[in-house]
């Protein structure tokens, strides 16, 4: 539930911004010797957070080409430079947005063999108070946004035979969480567009990674609406989830949980519904 950031108030309105030519190609040399392919890795919420930790982890391993998109210009090219990596700075809930970012890493990188959906944005508060406008943003950045860049990018790893799509979820889309509907919907929404695409996509060696995380301590608390005050479950480092989609990339990981316990709440309430929505209700 952390991997989300607010359009930036000095940019008067959603647009797409071309990345700084100084900052444009990734200065780190390939590893792993001759007859290693440097693979290409976009990640979309990299201007903070998550993206932002799996943009520098990706990094430190090197053998990645790496393009990174978010909505703030300038946030985005301090993550790229310490990643030695492309910004190409987007709102993609613009119509073309997503095309615009998919051709751009054709382009300058050639085809994707790691996507990293991370954008994400959040709103805390009773449903019935939610503004209308809350409502769209929420669903297009974490769902629209997230399904149609997946589409793009697709078909190329389909047609090399490889790849990966790591799809960052939330212990809300798992579970719901109270003040949250409509992000609940969203995150749950995309658990269950993971599971479905990895059944069709069986068979063509390309893989799909749904990650749940649970309280990672980044800005995203703030920029809801609402900063995180519960003593448990504490907050987590984003660098956390950055490992965890590394290890999950490596070792062909279909779903993990961040931290690992988050599992048995899951698993409470697939098994025993009943129990646990009175426990919920109960502790919130």
């Amino acid at each position: 539930m952390s991997h989300a950031f607010s359009r930036p108030r000095s940019v008067p309105g959603p647009q797409v911004v071309e990345p700084d030519a100084d900052h444009a190609r990734p200065r780190r040399e390939p590893v792993g010797g001759r007859g290693t392919r440097t693979r290409t890795a976009l990640v979309t919420g990299a201007s903070s957070g998550i993206g932002a930790a799996v943009a520098r982890r990706l990094s430190e391993e090197g053998g990645w080409r790496l393009v990174l998109s978010g909505r703030d210009p300038s946030r985005l090219r301090e993550v790229a430079e310490d990643a030695s990596a492309t910004a190409f700075a987007a709102d993609l809930t613009l119509p073309g947005a997503d095309r615009q970012l998919a051709d751009f890493t054709l382009t300058t990188l050639g085809p994707v063999d790691l996507l990293v959906a991370g954008a994400g944005v959040g709103w805390a508060g009773e449903f019935l108070d939610m503004p209308w406008h809350a409502i769209d943003e929420v669903l297009d950045i974490n769902v629209s946004a997230t399904l149609r860049l997946v589409r793009l990018v697709l078909p190329g790893m389909v047609q090399a035979g490889s790849g990966r799509v790591v799809l960052i979820g939330s212990l809300a889309g798992s579970v719901a969480v109270r003040d949250e509907a409509v992000y609940s919907a969203a995150k749950a929404a995309i658990g269950g567009f993971a599971d479905a695409l990895r059944y069709e996509l069986r068979g063509t060696g390309v893989g799909v990674t749904h990650m749940v995380p649970g309280v990672i301590d980044t800005p995203f608390f703030e920029r809801r609406g609402a900063p995180y005050r519960r003593s448990r479950p504490r907050p987590v480092p984003p660098e956390r989830v950055a490992e965890a989609v590394r290890t999950a990339v490596v070792r062909g990981r279909d779903e993990v949980y961040v931290p690992g316990w988050l599992r048995l709440p899951c698993r409470v309430r697939g098994t025993a519904p009943g129990l646990y929505r009175r426990l919920a209700a109960r502790f919130g």
